[in-house]
């Protein structure tokens, strides 16, 4: 087991070595330049001359490999660099923005599963009965609604009825405040991004584990189970739930991984200030070290869980072992 822990650390290294080589290129390979988008925002004249005087203050005109290095070199400095476009630290642009996408996707699956795992399970025990219809029509709307457009119906919900039960509009605070500054003002802010994204969330996972569990459920195990006389609630809750919750979790996990710099048009919607929006906002203005880090991060993300995914495999399932 520790082998193998050991194992996938060490092939973390050049699996994230390689996004950072794949995304350094790839942004290179970008049209445009940023100090021509910055002067040509600014309405000032500019011309060749004061482009390479920009270029030489952002380290534009340096060789690529020294860039390159640089670029890596930072993460043994914990330096994640400055941003071109605003000259204000990386790490403290990132540092409110990844609190804050990273509480929505936290929420957001706690609804996920606190929907999902329940109606799945339902739905297989009562295959083929009007619970299973309505669920499966309930995980289908979930697939195909869009969780900005339920944002958006959310929104306009708590308008139309806070003012018919309140006598005024009632809104979502619009600046962001830390759970530990303000408990209540946080939770009335993101509880709503969150339900609108684990809902989605939670369809996908429900019908996961419908199916994953109906195929356990026809297991020789399960039947050996039954033929002893156990009741069919300790044979769905120790034997079967369990061995179906491997595809499940797996979903789950990479939802999440997702939902961190994956919710643009969703923070959109609802206000939000998250990675989402500042992903969108440094690729358009042809920011290369703050879009280098952005996704970087959401690499080492996907890494660390799919890494806690398979070592969690082996507590789901007994049968799984590590060499």
């Amino acid at each position: 087991m520790y082998k193998y822990i050991a194992k996938r650390l060490m092939l973390m290294i050049p699996t994230l070595f390689g996004a950072a080589v794949l995304v350094f290129i790839l942004l290179r390979m970008i049209p445009g330049d940023i100090c021509e988008v910055r002067m040509a925002g600014s309405g000032m004249y500019f011309d060749q001359e004061a482009i390479d005087v920009c270029r030489e203050n952002i380290g534009l005109n340096k060789p690529l490999p020294l860039q390159f290095i640089e670029f890596v070199g930072g993460y043994f400095t914990l330096d994640l660099g400055t941003s071109m476009w605003t000259e204000k630290p990386i790490t403290h642009e990132i540092q409110l923005r990844f609190a804050l996408s990273l509480q929505v996707a936290i929420m957001a699956t706690i609804v996920a599963i606190a929907i999902a795992i329940p109606l799945g399970i339902i739905s297989a025990v009562k295959q083929n009965t009007w619970i299973d219809y309505a669920v499966r029509v309930f995980s289908i709307a979930g697939i195909a609604m869009p969780s900005f457009w339920l944002g958006i119906l959310i929104i306009l919900g708590l308008l139309v009825y806070s003012q018919a039960w309140f006598g005024e509009p009632w809104m979502p605070p619009i600046v962001y405040v830390p759970p530990w500054e303000d408990p209540i003002g946080n939770l009335s802010q993101l509880i709503w991004p969150a339900v609108a994204t684990g809902y989605r969330y939670s369809a996908v996972a429900a019908r996961m584990t419908r199916s994953a569990l109906l195929e356990v459920l026809r297991e020789d195990y399960i039947r050996t189970a039954r033929a002893k006389g156990l009741i069919e609630k300790v044979i769905i809750n120790r034997h079967a739930l369990k061995n179906a919750m491997l595809p499940v979790v797996t979903i789950i996990a990479i939802e999440f991984a997702f939902l961190i710099g994956g919710l643009v048009v969703t923070e959109q919607v609802f206000n939000l200030n998250g990675l989402g929006k500042l992903f969108v906002t440094s690729v358009g203005n042809q920011d290369y070290t703050m879009t280098q880090q952005l996704v970087m991060i959401v690499v080492l993300v996907f890494v660390l869980v799919n890494f806690a995914v398979d070592i969690f495999y082996a507590w789901l399932d007994p049968r799984i072992r590590y060499s």
